[in-house]
């Protein structure tokens, strides 16, 4: 985090839902970050205080909900 730069590679279910809040505190204090998330992802939504950047799983957003 010193260097200004962070990656998150969030799981959903996890702890996702408390993360956009201490994301939006470093992105104000002046850092970049980039979020890696699965392309069927139920819980992360986009934000102006970070990038997201997504990647190709084998399941689709209504198989990832049933569990």
């Amino acid at each position: 985090a010193e260097g200004g730069k962070l990656l998150v590679v969030p799981q959903d279910g996890s702890h996702w839902p408390s993360m956009p809040v201490v994301l939006e505190e470093l992105w104000e204090t002046g850092h970049k970050i980039i979020a890696v998330i699965p392309d069927a992802t139920l819980l992360v939504k986009s934000s102006q205080s970070f990038t997201i950047k997504t990647y190709s799983v084998p399941y689709t957003q209504e198989f990832n909900g049933r569990y």
